[in-house]
């Protein structure tokens, strides 16, 4: 269960965790990133790198608050696309590169909200993975 926190009363006021949560210390200044939005037909997922392919930040249908079937809609995509626009233009970020991956609902929404954000896209590459005729079928059943 872990131990339970008691609040103290009074004293200097900056407590342990005092904080916004998510909250960072410090700033990154990034120029250029690269945007991947990986979407399912459950879920969108989009996350901003940096050229090496550090993670700056990420959100998903899911942490903003939709569940159920509401997360794989383009509405929820549109709403993250949204909040990684506006963490990106925070950081500086001028332009990106957009890989897009999955066949859901949410690719173009996100995208078409994240540039209403004003920051420049240089290109889109799709690496949706397809499938070439798969593994070997069983073989037929003998009765």
């Amino acid at each position: 269960m872990g131990k339970k926190r008691v609040a103290t009363q009074g004293g200097t006021g900056a407590t342990h965790g005092s904080t916004t949560p998510g909250a960072r210390s410090t700033k990154r200044i990034v120029e250029s990133a690269i945007l991947f939005i990986e979407s399912s037909y459950n879920n969108t997922r989009v996350t901003l790198s940096d050229l090496k392919g550090n993670v700056l930040t990420w959100a998903s249908t899911g942490s903003l608050g939709f569940s159920g079937a509401r997360k794989g809609t383009p509405f929820a995509a549109a709403k993250v696309g949204e909040m990684i626009g506006e963490r990106a233009f925070g950081m500086g970020v001028k332009e990106v590169k957009v890989i897009v991956r999955g066949i859901g609902s949410g690719r173009e929404s996100s995208i078409r909200s994240f540039i209403s954000k004003g920051i420049a896209i240089t290109g889109i590459k799709d690496t949706t993975p397809i499938p070439h005729n798969g593994p070997r079928p069983p073989r037929p059943r003998r009765v």
